[in-house]
């Protein structure tokens, strides 16, 4: 006997599952991807570590945008690709000038400026590929950045007017993350402070 195909949700279930569930889900194609570690199809829950390097750099965003036209919000605010469909929990996202909602759904955002993402080893590959293909897709955002938990290192893709990705990496604790598009530099040092780097595996 051929299995019986799995029903897709429609964004309105997803969203009513989404407003009542305990952890968050990313929803793409009728089918939910639960954010948690305990849920067996879903992806790691962030560990302490990704938790500090995310909350660090959001707080030293915040510090520097405050009073201005643009605005950080951090992982658990919803993203919508309407081209794509994906709904998704960005790290960290900032919106300049007024907030672009989905329709009929106020608490998605779909004009971010700049996405973030802190690399987890559950989660790098995808952060890398399909999510960035993703984002691409959203005309809002013009930069695109890979924070590591792991060492000092920070890749920021901008898009160009011909519609292709520059990358520029920063590494060190010495070096300076610049975000262009909304006139922000964040120190290295700032980002990692109070991370301890896990040990260099031996050569």
């Amino acid at each position: 006997m051929s299995a019986v195909p799995k029903r897709k949700l429609t964004v309105a279930e997803y969203l009513a599952i989404e407003k009542k569930a305990e952890f968050k889900s990313e929803f793409f194609d009728g089918e939910m991807f639960p954010l948690h570690r305990d849920a067996p199809a879903g992806m790691a829950g962030s560990s302490r570590l990704h938790n500090t390097v995310a909350m660090n750099l959001g707080g030293e965003i915040h510090a520097r945008l405050k009073g201005g036209p643009c605005r950080p919000y951090m992982q658990d605010q919803r993203v919508l690709v309407n081209r794509t469909g994906l709904y998704t929990y960005p790290d960290l996202l900032i919106v300049c000038g007024e907030v672009e909602t989905a329709v009929g759904d106020d608490d998605t955002i779909t004009n971010p400026r700049v996405v973030v993402e802190v690399l987890s080893p559950s989660t790098e590959r995808y952060d890398r590929t399909t999510k960035f293909r993703h984002y691409q897709q959203l005309p809002s955002v013009q930069e695109y950045v890979l924070v590591s938990q792991d060492e000092a290192v920070v890749e920021r893709f901008t898009r160009q007017a011909d519609g292709s990705w520059a990358l520029v990496s920063f590494v060190g604790l010495e070096a300076v993350l610049t975000l262009n598009s909304v006139s922000v530099q964040v120190p290295l040092a700032d980002i990692y402070a109070g991370v301890q780097f896990p040990d260099p595996p031996p050569r």
